[in-house]
């Protein structure tokens, strides 16, 4: 029992401890806003999760500068310190607990997954396709296709992700939840969310892709039903324009071209698309081909036959062939030409 008094002051400390760093851990805000009921069990467990942390740390650092304050060797001691063969019970206790705690928290992410999987019969389809670098979405239920996002609040939302290419991976930080994307109509994988808060947030790629990796964002934009509902009838009552330059450039957006061919003269991962109709381009084997309609044709189905100068092959998918119609393919055309 001559230990008994240091026990309770340690346990004091401990406490003390633990509030101590569980409100710091608290004010440091480590997670997003919370916007979807996806993210809500997420934030109780990472909740959880925080308030152990502040526990273990308490307990080491505390026993830890304890003892070297109290049980340090005082001046002019040289005794042996106090001999030790073991103790049942405590070793009992330290396995005992740290099994309770895992099982506990196996239960409790258990929950946590089970809810954000929890299924809506009542939930909106939109399908989800990730290309290098950017994202396109498709409301199946209303024939609307648009660059951005845009959810109705409080409405659960399955996301039917694919991929054109690579492994992209949807993440919006606000809802927590995120899928991977993978290549091939084979791989639909699925992603449920509920909105529950409106603004503005943006979809990024969690899943390294290639050399513009980390500028692949689209916009999230969680609206009102009635917004909502809104915006779907301005779409569905859209027309395309006349110009098929307008309609290129509409195209260009929607299947994410402008991700690689700038419009201003820049080259990034492919080249510019500024001055490009009628110019004499130079190819990777040193050969020159004029930039004609036959040439840009080419290049939207055939991306890898010829590479220019200066650029690599084998960034650009070959899926357009089955992606885009043969009117698409002469606005694109139409759209290059115009931007002298």
């Amino acid at each position: 029992m001559k230990y008994m008094r240091h026990f309770i002051i340690v346990g004091a400390l401990i406490f003390i401890v633990t509030v101590l760093v569980s409100l710091l851990l608290d004010n440091l805000t480590l997670l997003p806003i919370n916007a979807s009921a996806q993210a809500t069990p997420i934030d109780s467990l990472f909740t959880q999760h925080f308030r152990l942390i502040a526990f273990l740390f308490a307990l080491i650092i505390v026993f830890m500068l304890y003892s070297f304050v109290v049980f340090r060797r005082r001046k002019g001691d040289t005794s042996d310190g106090d001999h030790f063969e073991g103790h049942t019970g405590l070793e009992i206790t330290w396995t005992v607990i740290p099994l309770v705690i895992v099982v506990y928290f196996s239960y409790v992410g258990a929950q946590s997954l089970d809810e954000t999987l929890r299924v809506d019969p009542q939930a909106m389809e939109v399908n989800v396709t990730g290309f290098q670098w950017g994202w396109r979405f498709e409301y199946p239920e209303f024939g609307i296709t648009s660059s951005e996002l845009y959810l109705p609040k409080d409405r659960q939302v399955l996301l039917k992700l694919t991929s054109t290419d690579v492994i992209h991976s949807f993440w919006v930080p606000e809802f927590r939840v995120k899928q991977d994307a993978l290549p091939g109509k084979d791989f639909v994988r699925d992603l449920r969310v509920t909105p529950t808060l409106v603004g503005e947030y943006k979809v990024r790629c969690a899943e390294l892709c290639g050399g513009s990796h980390a500028y692949m964002e689209s916009p999230v934009i969680v609206m009102e039903q009635a917004d909502f509902d809104s915006w779907v009838e301005e779409q569905m009552e859209a027309s395309l324009p006349d110009n098929p330059a307008e309609r290129g450039a509409l195209w260009a957006t929607r299947y994410g071209c402008i991700a690689c061919h700038t419009t201003d003269g820049t080259s990034v991962v492919g080249p510019t698309w500024q001055g490009l109709f009628g110019r004499e381009v130079t190819l990777d084997d040193g050969t020159t081909v004029v930039a004609d309609e036959d040439y840009l044709r080419n290049s939207i189905l055939n991306p890898n036959d010829q590479i220019t100068e200066g650029f690599q092959p084998d960034l650009m998918p070959p899926i357009y062939e089955q992606q885009l119609t043969e009117e698409q393919i002469e606005d694109l055309i139409a759209y290059i030409e115009s931007l002298e």
